[in-house]
Order: C-alpha cells, then sequence, then structure tokens
C-alpha cells in the first residue's frame, strides 16, 4: 500500500524558517521522482520542489520558491525533505509529498504551514 506521511509543519512569522519531512512506503523509493505540493485555502494543488531520481539526482523550483526553498532527499531512509527559509505569508498552504508525476489517489494527511505576517 502506498503511503506518504508528511510532518514538520508549523506557524512561523514571515522571514522564518521550516524544515518538512516525508516518509513513503510502499513504493520503490530510489525509482522515483519525488516531489513537494502546496494546497492554498481555495486553490488548486500546486508542485512546488521537483527532485529526479538518480544518484546525480537534480532538483526544480516553482518561481513563487525559487531560492528560498530546497527539496532534498534520503534513500536510504525513504525521506524527501524541504528547507523552507524567508517564509512569506503566501506560501501559508497545507504541504504534501508524492512521487512526480503524483500517484492518486495516494495522498498524506499533509503538513499544515501558518506563515504570520
Amino acid at each position: 500500500q502506498v503511503q506518504f506521511v508528511e510532518s514538520g509543519g508549523g506557524l512561523v512569522q514571515a522571514g522564518g524558517s521550516l524544515r518538512l519531512s516525508c516518509v513513503a512506503s510502499g513504493i520503490t523509493f530510489r525509482y522515483n521522482d519525488m516531489g513537494w505540493y502546496r494546497q492554498a485555502p481555495g486553490k488548486q494543488r500546486e508542485l512546488v520542489a521537483h527532485c529526479t531520481l538518480g544518484f546525480l539526482s537534480r532538483t526544480v523550483y516553482a518561481d513563487s520558491v525559487k531560492d528560498r526553498f530546497t527539496i532534498s532527499r534520503d534513500n536510504d531512509k525513504n525521506t524527501v525533505y524541504l528547507q523552507m527559509n524567508s517564509l512569506k505569508p503566501e506560501d501559508t498552504a497545507v504541504y504534501y509529498c508524492n512521487s512526480v508525476p503524483s500517484r492518486e489517489p495516494n495522498w498524506g494527511q499533509g503538513t499544515q504551514v501558518t506563515v504570520s505576517s
């Protein structure tokens, strides 16, 4: 059974930092591109950070988070991380991890990130 368990969210002031973690199970993690997605109230879920598989893993970011967020992965722990710096109120959302492309309908509960101004 495919499962993603996200953690690390919270309430932070603008300019602050958070580190999200996601443990995946039920997939061959090292052979999957992985991503962090987010969904703000009233908006569609969007992919904000993408980490390819392979030894020389590449990263791709949405313009809105580029130079502020960093995605990384630990294939031995089946875990993907998202380091979020210089957070802005518009980063407020529920954050999810999944493979890229996403494995529907296998979404976790997500982790809430709230950035106050």
